[in-house]
């Protein structure tokens, strides 16, 4: 019992002493990123592809809306905050990093059956046009999966802006919504009984270059 009540004081002790150190200082430290879209810069930004992830879900057989993720993106942002509608986007996402948590359907997607991850790669995207409005953006062009191109649009809209900490580079965070027909580009095994409809939710950090 004495063991267990001076274990507690000392845990008191210690949050009443870092308590006041934060108060001494004036709290922790901000954070680095700023929701005030007046701060970003003009440039050219390359995506962080640790930082940049791509959700896909889709129906199967009506039970469960399935979910996998890719990340590893590769590509450039040019943006002139004056000019908005005039950004351009490419962008390249590495289909062998699919990810669904089941070992063996992720060796199926990538493999010749599905994605064909060995001839074709990567999924890329190549914008068209902008259309900006405050901190939301719909980002119209060309999806290129499995060989195939159809249009596609991504809703973007703006998170945050800042230097990173870790990279030192200013960094743009943006979400985004986009949905696809996954028969469009040949890849459309058990449809309907699988969704054909597949939905996309992105992440996505850009540093300056």
């Amino acid at each position: 019992m004495r063991k267990s009540i001076l274990a507690f004081a000392a845990a008191g002790a210690a949050a009443l002493t870092f308590g006041a150190l934060h108060a001494q200082q004036g709290g922790p430290p901000p954070a680095p990123a700023s929701a005030d879209v007046s701060k970003v810069s003009a440039g050219t930004y390359k995506t962080d592809p640790n930082h940049t992830q791509v959700l896909y879900s889709y129906n199967h057989l009506g039970f469960t809306q399935n979910m996998g993720l890719l990340s590893g993106a590769n590509g450039t942002l040019a943006l002139d905050p004056k000019a908005p509608n005039n950004a351009k986007l490419s962008v390249d996402v590495p289909v062998n990093t699919i990810h669904t948590t089941i070992d063996a359907l992720d060796k199926e997607l990538v493999g010749p059956m599905f994605f064909d991850a060995a001839k074709f790669p990567n999924a890329h995207f190549e914008s068209t046009s902008v259309s900006a409005s405050g901190t939301n953006a719909t980002i119209n062009g060309n999806l290129t999966i499995h060989g195939v191109t159809k249009p596609a649009t991504i809703n973007a809209t703006f998170v945050a802006v800042g230097a990173n900490p870790m990279s030192k580079k200013d960094t743009i965070g943006f979400k985004g919504t986009a949905t696809i027909k996954r028969a469009d580009f040949g890849l459309g095994m058990a449809v309907p009984a699988v969704g054909d409809q597949v939905d996309l939710t992105i992440t996505a950090a850009f540093e300056k270059q």
